[in-house]
């Protein structure tokens, strides 16, 4: 007689992992302006680090009087995972130790030394082959240096689902360069505003055609987006349906114009501080 069949242990994915280990703090991250808190989480033998931001943490925004910066975070994840470009750590909402929040998958950031850098201070007037302007900063004394971006792949696909989430705030700081070679984007609790809020560091392709790849993936999300869509039905329970609809109106916006957008003078188009 046969031995029965070994049936091996399913894996824990990051989502159950985040959404259901058990949650310890182990520090602050004070610098934030909200409450976030460096946590481990466990569950079914798997272990990793994380953020979680408590909603009671939050500080009201007057402009972003709907929902919480939670849900939002969570928001730009599905999105950024409907992208197919995998720009925004894993991200759910759950309950915590100070109630509910967002829970993020922990990014140690790269520091291989030699590495390709993102973002530059340069004493020129134009930027060299490789990189794209984004404006002029006080560097002290009255002088100014040219702030530069790379021209990067992942950062031009970052742009875009900026645009799409409408991010009030893509600061250098936000900006994760991780192990194989791998860009995260953090920190989109002020996304998804129903009026254009677009403040961002990546204005390099302000302009530009969109690559084709980019055109595909917003078709992707249009389709994604239409009632009865994957995407919509997740997106409705993160954010209002005036939200939803003005995200559908920027994709639209998007492969109409087939451009990147360009800042619209109706709002400052770089954060500050920008890093």
């Amino acid at each position: 007689m046969s031995a029965p069949e070994r049936i091996p242990p399913r894996s824990v994915t990051t989502a159950e992992l985040l959404a259901k280990g058990e949650l310890k703090v182990r520090g602050r991250i004070r610098e934030a302006s909200n409450a976030v808190l460096f946590c481990s989480v466990t569950h079914e033998g798997r272990e990793a680090s994380c953020v979680y931001k408590p909603v009671a943490g939050e500080r009201p925004l007057w402009d972003f009087p709907d929902g919480n910066l939670a849900q939002r975070e969570v928001a730009a994840y599905e999105v950024s995972e409907a992208t197919g470009w995998g720009l925004v750590p894993t991200t759910v909402l759950r309950d915590g130790p100070y109630g509910e929040g967002m829970c993020q998958l922990w990014i140690e950031a790269a520091t291989e030394e030699g590495g390709p850098e993102l973002l530059a201070l340069v004493d020129a007037e134009e930027p060299e082959a490789g990189w794209k302007a984004i404006g002029f900063a006080e560097v002290g004394e009255g002088k100014t240096a040219l702030l530069v971006h790379a021209d990067d792949e992942r950062l031009r696909r970052l742009a875009v689902l900026d645009a799409v989430i409408n991010n009030a705030d893509r600061k250098g700081g936000h900006l994760l360069p991780a192990d194989e070679g791998r860009l995260y984007g953090i920190d989109h609790g002020v996304t998804f505003n129903a009026e254009n809020k677009l403040r961002t560091l990546l204005w390099g392709w302000a302009g530009e055609p969109l690559t084709q790849e980019a055109l595909d993936v917003l078709q992707g999300l249009r389709e994604a987006l239409e009632d009865g869509g994957g995407l919509a039905g997740k997106l409705a329970e993160l954010i209002t349906a005036v939200e939803l609809d003005a995200t559908r109106a920027r994709v639209d916006a998007l492969l109409a114009a087939g451009k990147h957008p360009e800042p619209s003078g109706e709002w400052p188009a770089i954060p500050w501080p920008p890093v």
